[in-house]
């Protein structure tokens, strides 16, 4: 009754492989390896030699279960491309008030002097996510977009200002750019 694919096949570029390891899909590539849990009692997913299969197990009639296999289509594609090219994210740091100090330590973000603060505030970068502060901003970069995504709004969360009137105390660190694939980087 419905045209809608029960089956879909994500093709791999050459250099990136994946496996099924117990309830995770595992994509590696030259920037890394991305690991994801795959929802087996609705989907089934099968690595073969440069594709991932995915089929649904619930009639593809229900919207939902297209939706899931739309959803893993588009998973299945950003860990393609974080393997191939890795993901950025760009903040800028915004001190209208107080000079404000970034620094990157072990895997957190240390913020000393936020809005004359004694004590220093830290925001913790997720595993697998590099930072790095150029000037007035700071680089987030890795092969899982969600994990970089993540690590971004952990270091915006942790700059939010209470108490205060957002009009008159914009210091901060903000997202100008969310995650994105790298370009121009021989990938």
């Amino acid at each position: 009754m419905s045209s809608e694919p029960s089956e879909l096949d994500v093709p791999l570029p050459a250099g990136v492989t994946a496996r099924l390891d117990h309830e995770s899909l595992v994509v590696h590539g030259p920037h890394g390896e991305v690991r994801r849990t795959v929802p087996l009692g609705a989907l089934r997913v099968r690595a073969a030699a440069g594709t991932v299969h995915l089929a649904l197990v619930a009639p593809s009639e229900r919207k939902q279960a297209r939706a899931l296999l739309n959803t893993w289509e588009r998973h299945v594609g950003n860990m393609v491309a974080g393997v191939t090219h890795g993901f950025e994210a760009r903040m800028k740091v915004v001190a209208a008030h107080f000079p404000m100090k970034v620094a990157v330590k072990d895997h957190s973000v240390v913020i000393e002097n936020f809005l004359g603060e004694k004590y220093p505030r830290t925001a913790s970068i997720l595993s697998g996510v590099e930072a790095k502060v150029d000037g007035e901003f700071l680089v987030l970069t890795g092969a899982d977009i969600e994990r970089v995504g993540q690590s971004a709004a952990n270091i915006e969360r942790t700059t939010k200002i209470r108490d205060y009137d957002p009009r008159v105390f914009q210091d901060g660190i903000y997202i100008i750019e969310k995650a994105r694939p790298r370009a121009g980087e021989g990938a």
